[in-house]
């Protein structure tokens, strides 16, 4: 059934309902921010929504354990379409469906990306999100980044083995990183440190943020081109609330075009494909998705020492008592950034290393004792989409994200070189200590020669990275969805703020980035804020 944006008479109804001054929609990495942020003010009442239940499992808290997570009721459990690049599979794509989104199932890799990367940003979005404005917010978050607590001495030999291979080793999150390194968790005492923890626990008690799990949104109630609140799903029942000044979509780059278009806000053709009355017709809703692509070989290592035992009760006392040993792991215990060219400038691969078999994307847990080591695609070419395909809230949109269908096949290319650089390592001296022939991913690959491997893993063993970008640019262009302030283009009193607005994909991980958006949709709306009492003291 069709649900287009309310009339001027139900605008009037909506008037009625509760009201607050900003409503934040969705609690991952950056609404979890937003709410805080702007709550820091006691005279501004802020409302959060929040799709899923609470964080409160102790399979969020323990590290290792994210991958139960997987499939759970906590997760939004998307699928891709078949992806002709990679075999005609479909492939899975987590997102977490609770407090603290994807910060509380995530691998827990705090990898800020490249200063080039937010000039680039600071190019297609204005100075507020180069390499000097952002660089304090990624210092500066409610986030605890710490050292690995308990990180397996096999993790120490892969860091060997990338210098065996020729490459540097150095400190994590540098501005133009260039090597390898361990990776640095967001963690405090062995436990996973996500949104919540950062940002929500130390505001629970103010009065005036009001914090609402198991609310779906449905869409942005407008007044004309005003937006004036939300309505959403509790259970079967709808619900309206209303914002005094701002909403701000943070359900990230798969919720928030949805909600987007719902609302009236989209492709013109695919608005009234669907029914949905036009409110600001805007192309790139939906467009220009990008993401991480990764692919991996594993190889058994007879030696043992690997997250294999993680589970054994040796192990697990040792969490309860000390929170140290194999379940303090974020399973990717080191990455670096390697180029596939020499002649390029800067790194356009990430080579990520863990001691463990982390085969079928963590769904079917650890086979064996194992290495793995493969490469993640860093700047992909090929661009897809999220499509809204039915007013049902519920519904899943379709997920197209053309893996690997650039015309020119540097994609492919690029990523196949980053396992030919996982190959070598895997064939450095104390690679061959520590592993015997035998291949655990792809399975049989030492039957294979070194090229059907490679082509076995990356057509076959490619997933994503669980980074989906860019589906409400922003930009100074009018095309974009937003403008360089996260104001949605078109309508009044309606944001975006998470990872949908990058313009482009960063060269790192995103939870960083999309916490610091986060924190800057804060600062913008309080600015904004500021500017409107003094033009009206005026």
């Amino acid at each position: 059934m069709s649900t287009p944006p309310l009339s001027r008479k139900e605008a009037r109804i909506a008037d009625a309902a509760e009201t607050f001054d900003v409503i934040v929609v969705g609690a991952g990495s950056a609404g979890c921010a937003v709410a805080a942020r702007l709550s820091e003010d006691p005279a501004t009442r802020v409302l959060l929504l929040e799709a899923g239940g609470t964080d409160k499992r102790q399979e969020v808290t323990i590290p290792a354990a994210f991958s139960k997570l997987f499939k759970s009721d906590v997760d939004w459990n998307y699928q891709t379409t078949a992806q002709p690049g990679l075999a005609g599979r479909s492939i899975y794509w987590p997102r977490g469906k609770m407090l603290g989104g994807s910060s509380s199932m995530n691998a827990m890799m705090w990898v800020t990306g490249f200063a080039a990367d937010y000039e680039r940003w600071s190019e297609l979005a204005g100075p507020n999100w180069g390499w000097d404005a952002m660089r304090p917010l990624l210092e500066s978050t409610a986030i605890t980044v710490e050292d690995q607590r308990d990180p397996r001495p096999l993790t120490a030999d892969l860091l060997r083995a990338a210098r065996e291979a020729g490459y540097a080793l150095e400190e994590a999150n540098r501005p133009a990183p260039d090597g390898f390194t361990q990776t640095r968790v967001t963690q405090h005492n062995g436990s996973r440190w996500n949104a919540v923890r950062g940002y929500l626990d130390p505001a629970k008690d103010r009065p005036n943020l009001v914090v609402r799990t198991d609310t779906h949104v449905d869409r942005v109630v407008f007044d004309g081109t005003r937006a004036v609140g939300v309505e959403y799903l509790v259970g079967r029942e709808r619900r309206t609330v209303r914002a005094a000044r701002e909403i701000v979509l943070a359900a990230g780059a798969i919720g928030t075009p949805a909600i987007l278009v719902r609302s009236g806000i989209g492709p013109a053709k695919q608005l009234q494909s669907l029914g949905i009355p036009v409110v600001a017709a805007s192309a790139d809703v939906g467009r220009q998705l990008r993401d991480h692509l990764a692919s991996l070989l594993a190889k058994e290592a007879p030696g043992g020492g690997t997250l294999f035992d993680a589970e054994s009760l040796p192990q697990i006392a040792k969490y309860l008592f000390a929170k140290k040993g194999m379940l303090t792991s974020n399973v990717a215990e080191m990455y670096g950034f390697v180029r596939s060219d020499p002649a390029l400038d800067a790194p356009d691969l990430e080579i990520l290393a863990a001691p463990a078999a982390y085969v079928d994307e963590g769904l079917t847990g650890i086979p064996g004792h194992g290495l793995s080591i493969g490469p993640v695609l860093l700047q992909p070419r090929s661009r897809g989409s999220i499509t809204v395909t039915s007013t049902d809230p519920l519904a899943a949109p379709v997920i197209e994200p053309n893996y690997l269908s650039d015309p020119d096949g540097v994609d492919r290319a690029t990523l196949r070189r980053g396992l030919e650089i996982a190959q070598s390592m895997f064939d450095t001296a104390i690679m061959r200590e520590r592993t015997n022939e035998r291949y655990i991913a792809p399975r049989g690959g030492e039957r294979l020669g070194a090229d059907e491997r490679i082509d076995a893993s990356l057509e076959h063993l490619s997933h994503t990275l669980y980074h989906p970008t860019s589906t409400a640019r922003m930009g100074n262009d009018a095309g974009s969805v937003v403008d360089p302030e996260l104001r949605v283009r078109g309508v009044s009193g309606l944001r975006v703020a998470d990872a949908s607005v990058m313009p482009e994909i960063i060269r790192g991980h995103t939870h960083a980035p999309t916490v610091a958006i986060g924190e800057n949709a804060a600062r913008l709306i309080r600015q904004g804020t500021s500017r409107e009492q003094v033009s009206a003291a005026r």
